[in-house]
This record gives structure tokens, C-alpha cells and sequence, in this order.
């Protein structure tokens, strides 16, 4: 393909101000990358949202409360459970060593202890010999209670009440759940309020960067405070700069338009001066300038209806639109060498009409003529349009500054004879990235330059930036 030494991106030393500002963006993007790269998956969803930041504190901040409550009334209450499970102990120790040698009322207590508090309770003695049982049979006891008479032991109570609780601990901590739960829900709507002028402003905010100057932060009536006070300074800030730049532009399209009648005025005159024997040399050079200054309206004008956002697409074919530009600079129609059949798109053809005018010029003027106009694909959604001239080629890193806003390449004069001003190709950058393309340059293996610029098939895909170049 004809941009196949096509290097990007460039290297920083061969990019204008604006290429800065993008190398400036694109690398704190990367750097955001990487840094929600190393927070894992989980790391980059909490981290993209306010609302997502806002919600798991709040659920951190409820778990860290219910630990940290728990943990209070442990260590404020534990001392006194303690207490009173020795005291318990003691007093069924007690009561069994009172029946200990009565074997009715033994067995009466075992029976109200199994029945009442639905345990399953085992009375042993020294040896392990079962003296009494009540409830079920109880292989692993969750507690042993020592029957004491004074300072001698007289045997061992064994309980088994964790069984027949099973579901206990569930029950405890099941409303506790339930209420973590519903904090935790009602901690995302009120997440969800907060962040939600974050984000609106944050929209706003982005469509105005990508040239959408008619962008407005809408937040809610009932919103107060700071938000409504930067959703009102943001409003007016945004129709202030809408309004400025809308002035400018109208003065810029205004002085053009109005310049176009001195201009032609003044090629009558120089026509009337030849006919009336002026100085041919001298009308030859104010045809020169006329001609400079009338380019320089036209693209002006071109520039202008960029900035409007002022696109017109409409189905075109491509060889038409470059046989028509050949046509505009005098060139024959041979030098058109289509190399696709699918020459289809969607595109404004006097913008379009007007970048291959100016590249077909540039060869002319600065690559000793046309070799060929080519028309070739880009992909599956963009066709290329290159122009071979048959020049000394381009100079080390000039593939990038030739786009550049007023670059001309001054050889001994030569660019201002040859009527550059330095804008023509730069508004073929700006034509080809309203048409969701982009420019290329290089040399040629046989000699001379190719100079083009691609366009999506399918149509301009949104709004075009308002800076020059």
C-alpha cells in the first residue's frame, strides 16, 4: 500500500503543539491503565465510579461498626458471662450433690433439668459408671459440670445441648444479616445521590472537551449546595466560550465571504490594466497575489464550515469527485489511477473537493508536477486518496510538519513564489479527521513524494475539533 512506511506514532520531536497535547492525554490514559491494571478486575470496576467508591466504603464502614461493636460487647460483657456460667455451674453441682444418695429426687431433678431446658443430660461417677441419664443418650457432651460435696468430688453431669440448637446460631445471626443488609441497600441509594451530580457534571464536562460547545450540566431541581453551585459556574463558563467562539467564527466566515468581492474587483482591474498597455511583469505579479489571497479565502472558508460543524454528507463516488479535481487545477484526467472497484462513500464533497485540490497543488507547487492521483482501499472502512509527484522527495521529518498550520518548505524562495502560505495541507488534515480518516506522507522508492489522506466510507462519524491543523 502506499503507506506502508508510514510510521506512528511519531516521534515527539516531529509533532507540533497539538500532537503534543494529544501525546500528553494519551499518556495519562495509559497511566490510568495502569494502574487500575495492578488493582485487579475487581480494583478497576470500584475505581471507575464514584458511585461504585462511595457504596463498598459504606459497606466496609457498616462491617468495620458491627466488628467493632461486637468486639466492645465482648470484652465489656464477657467477664460477667463468665461469672454467671460459674455461677450456674456451681449451683446444678450443688443441687445434684444434695440428691446425690437419694435416687428418687436424683432422678426427678435429671428429668426437670432434660424436660425444662431441653438438655440432654448424663449423670457418672467417679469410675464413669452412667448413674443417671436424661433426654437422649449424649456421646459428646458440650459441657461437664463437676458434682462437688465441699472440697470432694462425687461424680460428673454431662450435657448435650448444641445438637437440639442447631439452628440457633442461625437465628442470631440471620437478623443481624438481614439488618447489614438493608443498611448496606440504603447506603447505595444515597451513594447513588451523591455521585450523581459527580456524574452529570462529569458528562458535561466531556462533551465540551470533544467540541460539543452546546454541552449543559442538567442536575436535579432539588439539588443544593456546592453541585448546584459548579453545575451554575460550569453553565455559564460553557455558554460563554459557545458564544465566543461562536463570534469568531462568524467574523472569520463574514471577512472571508467579504473578501472575495475586492478580490475579484481587483482581477478586473489588472485585466483592465493589460488591455490598456500596463507593465505585464508587474500585472503578472498582482495576478500572483491575487491568486494567493483567493486560495487563502477559500480555505478560510473551508476552515470555517469545519468549525460550524457545518458537514453536508451525501453519497458520492470516489473517481468522480478526483476526476472533478483534476479537473479544477488544469491536470488531465490520465493521471486518475483508481486500484478499488468499491470507490462508494458518504462524505461533503466540497470539503472533500477542496483536499484533493489542495494536494493536487502541493505536488505541482512543490513536487514539480502530478505523477499520478490514486484512489486506493484502507481496511474494511476507509479509502485512500494519494498524490505521487515527481519531486525531490520530502526531508528527514517533514512526513509530519508538512501538516502542520503555516509550515512551508522554503528552498531558496521557492515556496513564495510559489504562492504558499502553509494552510493547505493542514486543512486536508483537518477535512480527512472530520471524515474519520487521517493524513500520510512518505517518500517513494522511485523517487518523489506520496502525499494523501484516508476517509471512513461510511460517513463522518461525529463532531469535529475547533482547532486549526
Amino acid at each position: 500500500m502506499g503507506w506502508g512506511h508510514h510510521h506512528w506514532p511519531p516521534k515527539r520531536e516531529d509533532c507540533g503543539p497539538e500532537l503534543h497535547r494529544r501525546f500528553g492525554r494519551h499518556a495519562q490514559a495509559h497511566a490510568r491503565r495502569r494502574r487500575m491494571f495492578h488493582l485487579g478486575r475487581l480494583g478497576s470496576y470500584v475505581q471507575a465510579r464514584l458511585r461504585r467508591r462511595l457504596f463498598v466504603m459504606f459497606g466496609l464502614t457498616i462491617l468495620v461498626t458491627v466488628l467493632v461493636v461486637s468486639w466492645v460487647m465482648n470484652l465489656t460483657g464477657g467477664n460477667s458471662w463468665r461469672q454467671e456460667t460459674d455461677r450456674i455451674r456451681a449451683f446444678v453441682g450443688h443441687q445434684f450433690a444434695e440428691v446425690w444418695d437419694a435416687p428418687a429426687e436424683r432422678d426427678a431433678l435429671m428429668r426437670s433439668i432434660s424436660d425444662d431446658l431441653d438438655v440432654d443430660v448424663v449423670l457418672t461417677d467417679l469410675s464413669g459408671a452412667v448413674v443417671a441419664r436424661g433426654g437422649s443418650p449424649c456421646s459428646k457432651p458440650d459441657a461437664t459440670l463437676p458434682v462437688m460435696r465441699q472440697d470432694t468430688q462425687l461424680g460428673s453431669l454431662q450435657a448435650c445441648y448444641l445438637q437440639a440448637r442447631s439452628r440457633g446460631p442461625w437465628r442470631a445471626v440471620l437478623p443481624l444479616g438481614i439488618a447489614v443488609l438493608v443498611l448496606w441497600t440504603a447506603a447505595g441509594g444515597i451513594s447513588f445521590r451523591l455521585a450523581r451530580p459527580v456524574d452529570t457534571l462529569v458528562k458535561a464536562t466531556q462533551e465540551l472537551g470533544e467540541g460539543r460547545l452546546g454541552a449543559r450540566a442538567s442536575l436535579d431541581r432539588h439539588t443544593t449546595g456546592e453541585f448546584a453551585v459548579l453545575a451554575e459556574s460550569f453553565n455559564d463558563m460553557a455558554a460563554r466560550i459557545e458564544k465566543q467562539m461562536a463570534d469568531q467564527r462568524e467574523l472569520l466566515a463574514a471577512v472571508s465571504h467579504e473578501l472575495r468581492t475586492p478580490l475579484a474587483r481587483l482581477r478586473v482591474l489588472t485585466e483592465l490594466l493589460r488591455d490598456g498597455g500596463g507593465n505585464p511583469r508587474t500585472l503578472d505579479q498582482v495576478d500572483r497575489e491575487v491568486v494567493e489571497l483567493d486560495a487563502l479565502v477559500g480555505e478560510l472558508l473551508a476552515s470555517s464550515r469545519l468549525d460550524f460543524g457545518q458537514l453536508t454528507p451525501k453519497a458520492l463516488e470516489a473517481g468522480v469527485l478526483a476526476a472533478q479535481a483534476l479537473e479544477r487545477v488544469g491536470l488531465s484526467a490520465t493521471l486518475l489511477q483508481p486500484e478499488t472497484d468499491d470507490v462508494a462513500l458518504m462524505a461533503d464533497a466540497t470539503l472533500l473537493g477542496r483536499a484533493l485540490v489542495n494536494l493536487l497543488e502541493n505536488a505541482r507547487k512543490h513536487g514539480v508536477g502530478v505523477e499520478a492521483l490514486r484512489i486506493q482501499e484502507h481496511g474494511k472502512e476507509h479509502l485512500a486518496f494519494s498524490v505521487e509527484d515527481r519531486g525531490p522527495g520530502l526531508l528527514p521529518g517533514e512526513e509530519k510538519r508538512i501538516f502542520q498550520p503555516f509550515y512551508r518548505k522554503d528552498r531558496g524562495g521557492e515556496a513564495r513564489e510559489a504562492g504558499s502560505l502553509g494552510l493547505g495541507l493542514a486543512l486536508v488534515q483537518r477535512i480527512a479527521k472530520a471524515h474519520g480518516g487521517e493524513t500520510f506522507a512518505e517518500n517513494r522508492p522511485a523517487g518523489g513524494a506520496r502525499v494523501g489522506f484516508t476517509v471512513r466510507k461510511a460517513g463522518p462519524p461525529g463532531p469535529v475539533s475547533s482547532t486549526l491543523g
